[in-house]
C-alpha cells in the first residue's frame, strides 16, 4: 500500500478547492492498462499511461497514478498534473507554467 503524502491534500485545496471530493489510486501497470481501456482505446495496450483524471462531477473526481510508468516524473508532479486535468486545463504552456508555480510554491520537484 502506498501512503498519500500530506502535502497532496494541501495542493488538492490549492488546485480544485478544500471541499473537493478527490480519491487518488494508485496502481500496478496492468491495473492501469485495463483503466486505460475506458478514456483512450486507441492506446490502450500499446503503452501504460503514468496518470488518468477521471472527473465524477463538478466538485468530485478521482486520479490513479502508476508508480511502475511515473519515471521520468515525481508522484507529486503527476498528482498537480492529474488535479490541473479535473479543474479543466489542457496540455499547453499555460499549464506548464501553473504545474512549475505549484511545484515551486510546495518545494518539490517535477523529476526524479
Amino acid at each position: 500500500m502506498v501512503r498519500i503524502p500530506a502535502v497532496f491534500k494541501k495542493i488538492q485545496a490549492e488546485i480544485l478547492g478544500p471541499s473537493y471530493d478527490l480519491s487518488v489510486v494508485f496502481l500496478v501497470e496492468k491495473e492501469m492498462r485495463k483503466a486505460m481501456k475506458y478514456r483512450y482505446e486507441k492506446i490502450a495496450g500499446k503503452k501504460t499511461s503514468n496518470v488518468l483524471s477521471f472527473p465524477l462531477s463538478k466538485t468530485s473526481g478521482e486520479i490513479l497514478i502508476c508508480p511502475d510508468a511515473a519515471k521520468p516524473y515525481t508522484l507529486a508532479y503527476l498528482f498537480i498534473h492529474g488535479c490541473l486535468h479535473l479543474k479543466g486545463s489542457k496540455h499547453s504552456d499555460t499549464m506548464e507554467r501553473e504545474e512549475n508555480r505549484i511545484l515551486k510554491k510546495f518545494g518539490l520537484r517535477a523529476h526524479e
